[in-house]
Parts: C-alpha cells; structure tokens; sequence
C-alpha cells in the first residue's frame, strides 16, 4: 500500500519506520534536505523535498496514487492545509497530527468533518490517557484498553516477593477465583505465550487480559492492588502534563507541576486552575523535596530529554515514591531504563506507530475481519490486536475453541471475545461469531486479518 508520510521529525521518522516493517510502499516528504538525506539512507522510502501545502511537491509525491497521507509537521495548521490539499488531488484518506489544546471537541469534529479528514491524533493527549490509566490502577507497568473499555491488558512485573513467583498457570486459574487470562510473558530477551503448565518467575513481566472489574479483583486477591494515586507531581509542563492535570482533576487528584520556564509557567498557572505550578528546575533534588516529593503518591517526569526523565525518575523511585514513570522515546533508552529498575514508562512516538500501524493494517483487503485496535507489547516483541468479525469464516467462526486451537499457528492465542458488550474470557467450548470482536495475542506473526491465525487457510 502507498503511503505518504509529511513532515519527518521525530514523530515522522517514527512512523516511517513501523511502516517499513510492515512492507508498505513509502513516500518521504521533508521540507529540510538533510532530513530526507537522513531517512533515505536508514529506511527504504523514496524521499520528496519540499512543502506539504504545495501542488507540486504533492503531485512529485505521487499523492494521486496514495492509498494513505500522513501530516505530522510542527504545525497542526500545515498538517491540516496539506491533507485538505491531498484528499483533493486523490489520496484516498488523509491523517493530521492537531495537538494545540485550543482545538477542542467541536472544533476538531467540524475540521475533521470539512477537511474530510480520516482522523486526528494528537500524541501528547493519547499518552496523558495511557498515563490516567495507569494512575488509576498504579501496580500495572502497562494497560491497553480495547473495545470501548470493556476489556483491558494489564501488564505486570513480578518482584522478588510477588505471591505469583513460582505458581504454573493452572495453580493460579485455580488459587484465585477471578476471570482472567495470563497472555504474555517476557522473561529476559524471550516472550512467551505461555500454556497452562508455565512457571512464573520473580523479574517476569506477565500481561492479563480481562475485564477491567475482574483485574481489579485479581489484584486485589493477590495481594497486588495499590491504592489509587490521589497526589501526583509532574516535572515539565509539557502538552502532555497540561492534558494529563486536566484528567487527574476532574477525577480528583491534586497535582503539583515543576516547570522552569518563566511563561511556560505562567499559561499553566492561568490555565490549569486547581493545579500548583512550581516555577523551578527539577533536576534539583532539594526543589523536589521542598516541594512534597516523598509525600506524593506518584511521580511523572515529562521533560523532553529522556536521559533526565530517567535519573530523576530513579531518584524518585529511591525517595520511595509508590509510583514512578518516565517519558521516554528513543527504544534504545527504554531497553537501560529497565535494566536501570524503572519499571513503568510511556513513549508517545510508540502510540502513534501503533495507532498508524493499526490503520494501515485495516485499509488492507480484510475480506472477513478488520482490526480495530493493536498494541506493541513486551518491548514491541508481542502484539495485541483487536479484530471486528464481518462475516463468517469457514474452520474459524462457529468452531470450538478447543477444536480450533489445534489449527492455530504458534505463539498465538485467543485472549478474550465481547459479543454486545459482554467480555468473555475464552474456554474450550466457546465459538466465535459474526459481529464478535475478538482479542488475539501474538508473537512473531503480522496479523491484517482474524484468518491469519490459522496455520492452514
């Protein structure tokens, strides 16, 4: 499939990567001559230089042809110009990156509705709802949400003390009584999906999938549940910690932002009423304590240098602060930050890679199914992909799961079924059927529709 990616930052490169992966055929376009330098020699893309906005550069891009344009310069008014500009001349869907605040709801439905824009995204907002999420229930690492909510993946790290080290899988089905499902475990570089005769381990890092009410439960049983952050202190007041207070306080939470930025200050404070902005530099270890580190119930670092995220996060988790979380987005930094003991992080270039790579997936000729969500797990090495059922498929719908699990090729499992709204964690005898969406984890397999799971078609 063609696509078009404008504007190749950091959130451009990003994208054209996880594009590459998926074999896609891509079209580069940078206004910078270095930049395109730069991403023709690391990702196999043709390279356009130029202006989004411009006829010209568009029609060099080849967009009569594109299947899929993607804006994401530093300028929401660009990116929505150039998409208007490429739905004219043929793409046949337009993507922009809108992250100014002052574009509200209504603002957005009404531009996206003119434009005729297939969707909007805006990282900083997604990654501040990945961060509420887990505020909300603080012994998680990670938590993805599919089908509207009703269903959710929570991943976990088991410490030395855990009450899971040691369990198989079947001794946990039977020890606690909740409805849930171990899915996924990364133990060191490997990632399993793991059969019932599994032994965790302390240092593994497992995702259950379940209703949101039953992991609750679970964690409750085990001994896992952390109250729920109700103090949070932010460092930097980027986009994202403006969208993030907002969410932490209409649920209630007080928050304390660290900023060292003069005016950046200023429009927070003026903003954001309710929330305490500290004028300051955070990487001072005494600011921070002068300002409540040790008595907050979390601690955010969103800077934008992901090397200060992580040691002041560190010193953060040191002070014993319950939960700790760094933006991070370089992978090579994510990979030390865990080795270092930072067990929880967010990077907003991965959202939207697997935002893109999700859509792009769903464009494909999906004949029975279409994804409707996909999640990079484990350190991108696992996949967690939501798929909507259009039509019945001969040996896949209305078959056992027992029968249809023998068909089914490695490391790859059905995790969950929500038939109207009704999440069901799969046994042997459930069936999947039309209209189901259907939860399905794997590893080391590119799945564009529910059939590809199957070994033989």
């Amino acid at each position: 499939m063609k696509i078009i990616v404008c504007g190749c930052g950091k959130i451009g490169s990003t994208l054209l990567s996880a594009l590459a992966a998926e074999g896609h055929d891509l079209v580069a376009l940078d206004d910078d001559p270095a930049v395109i330098t730069e991403v023709t020699n690391i990702y196999d893309v043709i390279g356009v230089r130029g202006n989004g906005a411009d006829c010209e550069t568009l029609t060099d891009a080849g967009v009569e042809d594109a299947e899929l344009f993607i804006a994401v310069t530093g300028s929401d008014e660009l990116n929505m110009l150039a998409c208007f500009l490429a739905r004219r001349m043929g793409a046949r869907h337009t993507i922009a990156r809108i992250r100014n605040p002052e574009y509200n709801d209504a603002s957005l439905d009404f531009m996206k509705r003119e434009l005729e824009l297939s969707m909007a995204i805006n990282p900083e907002l997604l990654a501040a709802r990945e961060l509420f999420d887990i505020l909300r229930l603080p012994s998680a690492a990670k938590i993805e949400t599919f089908s509207g909510r009703t269903f959710e993946m929570v991943e976990l790290v088991l410490r030395e003390d855990s009450p899971l080290a040691g369990l198989d899988l079947r001794d946990l089905r039977s020890r606690f009584k909740s409805t849930f499902l171990v899915c996924t475990v990364q133990r060191g570089d490997d990632v399993f999906i793991p059969l019932g005769d599994f032994v965790l381990k302390s240092g593994d890092r497992i995702g259950i999938t379940a209703p949101p009410s039953e992991i609750g439960k679970f964690m409750r049983q085990a001994g896992l549940i952390t109250k729920k952050a109700r103090s949070v202190m932010l460092l930097g007041g980027s986009r994202t910690a403006f969208y993030l207070s907002k969410l932490l306080s209409v649920s209630g939470a007080g928050v304390k932002i660290i900023e060292r930025d003069p005016e950046v200050a200023k429009e927070l404070s003026e903003t954001l009423p309710g929330v305490s902005v500290t004028l300051g530099d955070g990487a001072q270890q005494e600011l921070l304590l002068e300002e409540g580190l040790r008595e907050s119930d979390a601690f955010v670092s969103l800077t934008g240098m992901d090397e200060e995220n992580i040691l002041i996060s560190i010193y953060a988790a040191s002070q014993k602060v319950p939960k700790v979380i760094a933006k991070i987005n370089r992978d090579e930094l994510c990979a030390m930050a865990e080795k270092l003991g930072l067990e929880t992080y967010i990077s907003p270039r991965r959202i939207i890679a697997d935002v893109m790579v999700q859509y792009a997936r769903a464009l494909e000729n999906s004949q029975g199914s279409q994804v409707e969500t996909l999640y990079k797990l484990m350190d991108g090495r696992a996949e967690a992909l939501e798929f909507r059922v259009r039509q019945p498929v001969e040996g896949l719908t209305e078959t056992p799961l027992h029968i249809l699990g023998k068909n089914l090729k490695p490391n790859v499992l059905i995790a969950g079924i929500i038939r109207n709204r009704k999440t069901i964690v799969p046994g042997g005898e459930d069936v999947i059927l039309p209209d189901d969406r259907v939860i399905v984890l794997t590893a080391g397999h590119r799945l564009a529709d529910l059939a590809d799971i199957l070994a033989v078609r």
